[in-house]
């Protein structure tokens, strides 16, 4: 390449580089606005959109300008596979006040155990997961920043949004998306509901993750809900939800992950089931208060922290 055409190539790529920064500059500018128009005006604000469109990326600018101005906040992390509040296979609840209160962002105050990594089974406990969430801080929070799965699309995706928003009632729903992506979805909210649907572009950088960093991702954060100290408590048959078939065998139990509750029915952690002996037991750092059990869809390798999927229906009946 002559020296002309490498000169401009280089001022082709400075260009570039320079449009790219200017567009950076144009959709954080974008972003930050937004977030300062919805932490001013208050109530539910739902965020919504497929996987790596930055939804708590968004969200936490919005709660980071909310708290500036001195307003209570409350986080409603519904991403059972990739939460950041609370572990994975619960819908979990951040308080924050001041922006101190972030440093312990992943530090959960309240929780609901769906009981799968997925919506597409548990679409009921997970949309009544975050509404119930949502109806227990909606007289003491400022403002409610919702943070869903990334289900968009199909029945399953639609449903999960329609209802959500059906029962949590949003002021605003934020759409993030690539392209046009969100559209049909957005056209199905405005033409149901008489909420405010805002869409905004993907902030710039986020990464995307494969599904192998995803399922690590989730490994390590099983790892740190069932880290050491823990214990053992033999439980009984009869403290299930949903309640064990007469003549289970409960070998059949053992590695399922479960909903540690109290009296309340709060979720207070996560615990799972191990059969040895014949005697089922719960491992666990949440026995002091426990009153029942809920089961999930799980199997967990306690030496890996992978997880695999169960049919509940089929492990009850024997069929698994």
């Amino acid at each position: 390449m002559s020296r002309q055409g490498a000169a401009h190539l280089g001022d082709a790529v400075i260009e570039q580089q320079d449009a790219d920064r200017y567009h950076e500059h144009m959709t954080s500018a974008l972003h930050e606005d937004l977030a300062a128009r919805l932490a001013g005006a208050g109530g539910v604000v739902m965020m919504i959109g497929a996987p790596d469109t930055g939804k708590s990326t968004v969200s936490r600018l919005v709660i980071g300008a909310a708290l500036d101005a001195g307003k209570t906040v409350a986080y409603i992390d519904g991403d059972l596979g990739q939460a950041i509040v609370g572990p994975p296979t619960c819908v979990g609840l951040k308080m924050l006040h001041t922006r101190d209160d972030l440093d312990g962002f992943g530090d959960f105050d309240d929780l609901r155990f769906v009981g799968g990594i997925t919506p597409d089974r548990y679409r009921l406990q997970q949309v009544t997961g975050v509404a119930s969430l949502v109806e227990s801080v909606r007289e003491v929070a400022d403002l409610i920043v919702i943070d869903t799965t990334g289900a968009i699309s199909g029945i399953v995706g639609q449903t999960l949004k329609y209802h959500k928003v059906e029962l949590c009632r949003p002021d605003t729903v934020v759409a993030l998306q690539r392209g046009s992506e969100m559209e049909p979805l957005v056209g199905l909210l405005r033409r149901f509901f008489a909420v405010d649907v805002e869409t905004a572009s993907v902030p710039q950088h986020i990464m995307t993750m494969s599904p192998r960093e995803r399922a690590e991702t989730r490994a390590d954060n099983f790892a740190k809900a069932l880290q050491e100290p823990l214990q053992r408590w033999r439980v009984r048959p009869t403290v299930f939800a949903p309640t064990l078939p007469a003549g289970l065998d409960l070998s059949r139990l053992d590695r399922m992950v479960v909903g540690v509750h109290d009296q309340n029915a709060r979720c207070l952690g996560l615990g799972v089931l191990e059969f040895d002996d014949g005697s089922l037991r719960v491992t666990t750092e949440y026995g002091d208060g426990m009153a029942g059990l809920r089961l999930g869809s799980l199997r967990i390798d306690l030496t890996s922290y992978n997880t695999t999927t169960v049919n509940l229906r089929e492990l009850m009946f024997g069929l698994e």
